[in-house]
C-alpha cells in the first residue's frame, strides 16, 4: 500500500505539528495509556491464531457451503466487516457456490417478509453474531428464522445448520449455544465490534462465502509490522496527522473515493469505524463515500464548487487485469474514435487522474491511496491500517476511540415507544 498525502498539504508547518502529535498519540494507544485501554485486543488479532484455530472455522465453514444459502446475522461491526469483504471479493455478475445473505441489520418490515418467503423452499443455515444476543435488530431476525427452523428440520439438523459467534461466559445467545449445542466461536472482551472483522467475527462468514482467510490475515500482519514502527514514515502516523490537520483547518467532512464498485461496501465499514470513534463530545470528522466517476454525474458539482468543508480520501486499485478496449467505429457518431485502442481500466485512471487534478484546483485537497489488487491479502492489509490509524486519530482528538455513548440514546427512546420494561 501506498499512502500519498502531497496533495493535501498546504500549511507544512502545521502539518509537522500534527505529526508530532500523532506519534505522541501512538505511544498512547500502543502502551495502553489512554481511555478504552481494555479494548485492544484487536491489535494482536493478525498473528493470534494457531493452526487449530483457523482448521476449525475452515472445517465448519466446509460444512455451511453444503447448504443453498447462510443467513449472517448481524448489525454494525458484528456484519460491516464480512459484508465489505465478501462484496469486494465476489463477482459482479452471477451467483456464488454458496449465496450469502445478511439480516439483522434492519428492522424493516417487508423485508423480512421477502427474506422468510425466499428462504422457505432453501436450504439455509444461519451464523448469528451478537454479544449479548439481546441487540433488538439481529435478535428479532434470528427468532423469526430460529422458528422457522424449528418448524422445518429436526434437532440434529438444526445443530449443524446454526453457528453462534458470541460472548464467552454470558449473554442471550451463550446460554442458549451451551444448552442447544450449536457450534459457536468467541467474541473476546476486548475486541469491539467495530474492530472486530479479523476476529471470527468476520472470518467466519469471510470463509464461508469461500474467500482466503489466511491471506486476509497475511495481509493484516504485514501491516501490524508496518504500523507498529513510530517513525514519521509509518503511513497510519501520517494518515491520522494530515486529517487531523485538515480538520483543524475547517475541512468537517471526509469522503471516502473510490472508482471500483468492489470498493463500495467497504466505505460503508470505514464509515462507522471512524464514525463511531470519533464522533463525539462534539467533536470528529463525518465521514462519507462517493463511487466515482458515477457520483461526479450527482455530487460532483458540489465537491468541485460548493462549501469548502471537505477532502477526499481515494482508494485507488493498480488493477492490471484484462479489460474491454474501446473499438473503432466507422460512424463515430459517439466522436469516441479518440478512445479506439484504449482499455477501460486506462480511461477510467485517467479519469481518476483528472478529478483529482480539477478538485485540487478547486480548493479540495487529496489523499490517495493506492494498492495492487482488490484481493483477501490488500483488504486485510487495508483494515489494520485504517483501524490502527483510527486508534491514532480520536486520541489526536482527545475522545475515547472504543466506546459509543450516542449509540444508546435511539434504543432508550424506541423502547419507551415499544413499552419495554
Amino acid at each position: 500500500m501506498k499512502l500519498n498525502i502531497e496533495k493535501a498539504l498546504g500549511n507544512n508547518a502545521k502539518y509537522q505539528e500534527m505529526l508530532k502529535l500523532a506519534q505522541e498519540k501512538f505511544d498512547t494507544l500502543t502502551a495502553g495509556t489512554g481511555e478504552g485501554n481494555d479494548f485492544l485486543g484487536w491489535l494482536d488479532l493478525p498473528t493470534s491464531y494457531s493452526d487449530e484455530d483457523i482448521e476449525d472455522i475452515l472445517n465448519i465453514a466446509d460444512r455451511m457451503r453444503q447448504l443453498d444459502c447462510v443467513v449472517v446475522i448481524g448489525i454494525g461491526g458484528s456484519y460491516l466487516g464480512a459484508k465489505a469483504t465478501i462484496e469486494a471479493l465476489r463477482p459482479h455478475f452471477g451467483k456464488m457456490d454458496t449465496e450469502m445473505i445478511f439480516a439483522g441489520h434492519t428492522l424493516s418490515g417487508n423485508y423480512h417478509a421477502e427474506l422468510m418467503e425466499y428462504l422457505k423452499d432453501k436450504e439455509f443455515g444461519i451464523v448469528v453474531i451478537s454479544k449479548s444476543g439481546t441487540t433488538t435488530e439481529p435478535a428479532v431476525a434470528f427468532r423469526l428464522l430460529y422458528n422457522e427452523m424449528k418448524k422445518r428440520f429436526d434437532n440434529e439438523t438444526i445443530r449443524d445448520r446454526i453457528v453462534v459467534i458470541t460472548d464467552e461466559n454470558k449473554g442471550a445467545l451463550r446460554t442458549l449455544c451451551d444448552k442447544e449445542g450449536f457450534d459457536d466461536f468467541i467474541i473476546a472482551d476486548n475486541v469491539g465490534g467495530r474492530f472486530s472483522v479479523l476476529s471470527p467475527v468476520g472470518l467466519v462468514p469471510i470463509a464461508i462465502a469461500g474467500f482466503d482467510i489466511e491471506e486476509m490475515l497475511h495481509g493484516a500482519s504485514l501491516a501490524q509490522d508496518i504500523c507498529l514502527e513510530n517513525n514519521e514514515k509509518n503511513p497510519a502516523i501520517q494518515y491520522a496527522a494530515v486529517r487531523n490537520m485538515l480538520f483543524s483547518e475547517g475541512r468537517k467532512v471526509e469522503l471516502m473515493v473510490n472508482y471500483n464498485p468492489r470498493l463500495s461496501y467497504f466505505a460503508e465499514w470505514w464509515k462507522q469505524l471512524y464514525g463511531e470513534s470519533e464522533g463525539k463530545n462534539g467533536k470528529g470528522l463525518f465521514p462519507a463515500s462517493v463511487s466515482y466517476t458515477t457520483d461526479l454525474h450527482s455530487l460532483g458539482q458540489f465537491v468541485q464548487d460548493g462549501s469548502p468543508i471537505l477532502f477526499e480520501t481515494v482508494l485507488w486499485v493498480n488493477d492490471d487485469s484484462d479489460a474491454p478496449v474501446v473499438p473503432h467505429d466507422n460512424e463515430n457518431l459517439d466522436k469516441l474514435n479518440y478512445l479506439e485502442g484504449k482499455n477501460m481500466e486506462y480511461i477510467n485512471s485517467k479519469a481518476a487522474e483528472g478529478t483529482m487534478n480539477a478538485h485540487v484546483a478547486g480548493n479540495v485537497p487529496n489523499i490517495r491511496i493506492e494498492f495492487d489488487a482488490v484481493d483477501e491479502f490488500n483488504l486485510g492489509y487495508l483494515m489494520f491500517f485504517f483501524e490502527f490509524a483510527c486508534g491514532i486519530s480520536a486520541y489526536m482528538l482527545g475522545v475515547n476511540p472504543f466506546n459509543q455513548p450516542g449509540v444508546e440514546a435511539y434504543k432508550k427512546e424506541m423502547f419507551r415507544l415499544l413499552g419495554k420494561e
